[in-house]
Order: structure tokens, then sequence, then C-alpha cells
């Protein structure tokens, strides 16, 4: 299947994206990819609020009614939000990956991990070798 991976996007070869929301503030969420994958999701474990995390860190919980995975951090940073609607609500991933459906927030990210990431095109070329 054909997926839209937006441009202002950035990737991981887990199926993380990062969004930049201005003002140092960082959103994560899976992929619409990661989320056909997995399936129905039926439950998110969110981290807490002023975790200092690194890069590729465990960070939170997905499961669905094939499998349970762990989301990874793409980049380093303090988690300054996450989004609590997905924990009652987590087919929201399902429904709106790169909208609604983000998992947490970061600041105080180190910008040259940011350039570890793959843009979209990069990204549509990893997905056709899996």
């Amino acid at each position: 299947m054909l997926h839209t991976n937006p441009p202002h996007l950035k990737y991981t070869k887990e199926h993380e994206w990062v969004r930049d929301d201005g003002g140092g503030v960082f959103a994560v969420g899976i992929t619409e990819f990661a989320a056909e994958q997995l399936g129905d999701i039926t439950f998110v474990e969110l981290p807490p609020v002023d975790a200092q995390v690194s890069q590729g860190a465990e960070v939170a919980t997905v499961e669905s009614v094939k499998a349970a995975n762990d989301i990874y951090a793409p980049i380093g940073g303090v988690i300054t939000a996450v989004n609590g609607e997905l924990e009652e609500h987590p087919e929201i991933v399902n429904q709106s990956p790169y909208e609604n459906g983000w998992f947490f927030k970061l600041e105080e990210v180190d910008a040259a991990e940011l350039d570890e990431l793959m843009d979209a095109t990069h990204y549509e070329a990893f997905l056709k070798d899996q």
C-alpha cells in the first residue's frame, strides 16, 4: 500500500516520526506504516512528563490486537507533554498518525540528532526495502 509520509517530518528506521512544532518543541509519533503493521491499537502507555530521554531510548509502549511494541525516542530531550487523549482513545493513532495521534513532545533537543534522521524521500525508499 502507498503511504503518505508528510515531507515536513523526519523519520527513523523504527518508524517513528518527529515534527518541529516551533519554539524548540518537537512532537513524536509513529508512522502510518507502523500503525498499519500493528493493526487496531488497543492501548498506549505514555512516558512521564519531565523525563530526560536519550536518542534511541524506549519511552512508550503501544499494544494492538497483533502485538506490543516499544516506541523509541528518535531524538534525545526532555518530555514536556504527552497526548493523554491516547490513553482513553488509542485508536486515534490508527485514524490520525501524523496529526492527532502524536505520543509526546520533546524540548531541549540536540539539533545534530535531527540531522541523523531520514526525510520523507529517504523513508519511502527505506520502506520499499522492508
